[in-house]
């Protein structure tokens, strides 16, 4: 977590700000150390998860409470650093998930008869993971939202509802 704390400014980050009061995000950001380059354990873990795929097991992706938003974008870019494809850590993080906690006949891929919650990307994440991030629009429980602000653009157009700290957070 501190690794990308310190490496991805998530404090200056618009889309973050809008959905996030300032001071919950300066909380998290503003409290990282630095740490050597050798202190980060997680590329090692993450060899270990491409073992485990590369030997027919499962492995998940969860967010475990950092950031809201980019949390667990950063768990997917952390599990690729241990050499996983793109599209393995794609699976890791829907379908093998969903295996994982039982779920996978309600969601986890997209099939007819199953919740279709899912996002729009203008990038290719197998091409590069770190594209997961390039999200242009939500789809949830059959409604159409712009990603950037969370208005909801279909059926019924309708804006997101003024936040508290829209207003009262110095930017």
């Amino acid at each position: 977590e501190n690794y990308f704390y310190t490496r991805e400014n998530p404090h200056r980050n618009a889309k973050l700000r809008r959905f996030m009061p300032g001071n919950a995000i300066a909380s998290r950001t503003l409290r990282s150390r630095w740490f050597l380059e050798e202190e980060f354990s997680f590329p090692q873990f993450a060899a270990q998860a491409a073992k485990i795929v590369r030997a027919g097991g499962r492995v998940g992706v969860g967010a475990h409470g950092q950031l809201q938003g980019l949390g667990y974008h950063w768990e997917m870019w952390a599990l690729a650093s241990g050499g996983l494809s793109p599209m393995e850590v794609l699976t890791a993080a829907t379908r093998h998930g969903a295996e994982m906690i039982g779920v996978a006949e309600d969601i986890g891929t997209v099939s007819e008869g199953k919740l279709a919650d899912f996002l729009v990307l203008t990038d290719d994440p197998t091409v590069n993971i770190r594209n997961t991030q390039s999200i242009r629009y939500v789809i949830k429980n059959g409604e159409l939202f712009e990603a950037e602000t969370l208005d909801k653009i279909w059926p019924e157009p309708k804006p997101l509802p003024d936040q508290w700290w829209w207003h009262t957070m110095p930017d």
